[in-house]
C-alpha cells in the first residue's frame, strides 16, 4: 500500500521529535560509616534531696493536725536555723486519714473510726553536704519519724555533661577510624552527628562517708556518673 506524501512527511516528523528513553537508573546507595560513641564523666555530689517529715495519731482529726504542725513547725524552725534558705524547703504531702477498727463479725457491720492519722513530709535542698548526717539526726530528734529517700546530685551538671559529650564524639571518631581500617577504606568527613537524649546522673560507689560529729547520722556520698551517647555518620572517602 502506497501512502500519500503527507502523511510520510508527518510520520518522519514525529520520529525525529520523540527524545528516546534512557533505562530508568537503579538507587544510588551512599557509601557511608555509621558508628556510635558514649562515654561518662564522674564528679562528687555537691547537693542533696531528701523527703522527711511526721506522722501522728490522735483521737481526733483537730488532734493529730495538731501534733503534726507542732512537730512540722519545730523541723522547719531546725532547718533554718542549720542554714537552708526558704527556696531549698517545700512542703510535699500533707495527709489526713481516718483509722478504722479490725472489722468483726458480723460481716456487714459498718467500719468504725477509732482516731485519725495526719502526715506532712517537707522536701528540701541540702547544699553543703558534710552537714547533711547532723541535720538528719537534728531533725529526728524534733520528731521527724517518717523518711521516704535520699538522692544526691550535682548543682551545675552543664560542664561535666559537655565534657562527657566530648568524650563520646572522640569515641564515635575512633570507632569509625577503626571500622574504616579494617575495610580497607578511608574515612571521609563527617556527615552528621546526633546527640543521643541522656538520664540523670547515676551513683557510683566511692568512700566518702561524712558526718559533722559523732552523733550525726553517717552518709556515704560516692561519686555520680554522668553519661553522653551520639550517633555520627562518616562518608568512606574516594
Amino acid at each position: 500500500m502506497r501512502y500519500p506524501a503527507t502523511i510520510l512527511a508527518f510520520l518522519a516528523l514525529f520520529a525525529h521529535a520523540a527524545p528516546a528513553q534512557d533505562a530508568p537508573a537503579g538507587p544510588v546507595t551512599a557509601r557511608t560509616i555509621t558508628v556510635s560513641g558514649t562515654a561518662s564523666v564522674e564528679a562528687p555530689p555537691d547537693m542533696a534531696t531528701i523527703t522527711l517529715g511526721v506522722r501522728r495519731q490522735a483521737p481526733s482529726a483537730g488532734e493529730a493536725l495538731a501534733a503534726v504542725s507542732r512537730v512540722s513547725a519545730a523541723i522547719f524552725a531546725r532547718l533554718e536555723s542549720a542554714g537552708l534558705a526558704a527556696r531549698d524547703m517545700q512542703t510535699s504531702t500533707l495527709e489526713l486519714h481516718p483509722l478504722f477498727a479490725d472489722r468483726a463479725s458480723p460481716a456487714n457491720a459498718p467500719p468504725r473510726i477509732i482516731g485519725y492519722q495526719a502526715a506532712s513530709m517537707v522536701t528540701i535542698r541540702v547544699r553543703r553536704l558534710d552537714e547533711l548526717g547532723a541535720i538528719l539526726d537534728q531533725v529526728a530528734r524534733d520528731g521527724a519519724n517518717s523518711f521516704n529517700g535520699l538522692q544526691f546530685g550535682i548543682a551545675e551538671p552543664g560542664p561535666l555533661r559537655d565534657a562527657a559529650r566530648r568524650k563520646a564524639v572522640e569515641d564515635a571518631m575512633a570507632r569509625a577510624a577503626l571500622l574504616a581500617t579494617a575495610a580497607g577504606v578511608s574515612l571521609g568527613p563527617v556527615l552528621s552527628i546526633t546527640d543521643a537524649p541522656a538520664g540523670g546522673p547515676r551513683p557510683v560507689m566511692a568512700d566518702m562517708a561524712f558526718a559533722r560529729s559523732a552523733e550525726a547520722l553517717p552518709v556515704a556520698a560516692g561519686e555520680l556518673s554522668l553519661g553522653a551517647s551520639v550517633s555520627m555518620v562518616f562518608a568512606i572517602g574516594d
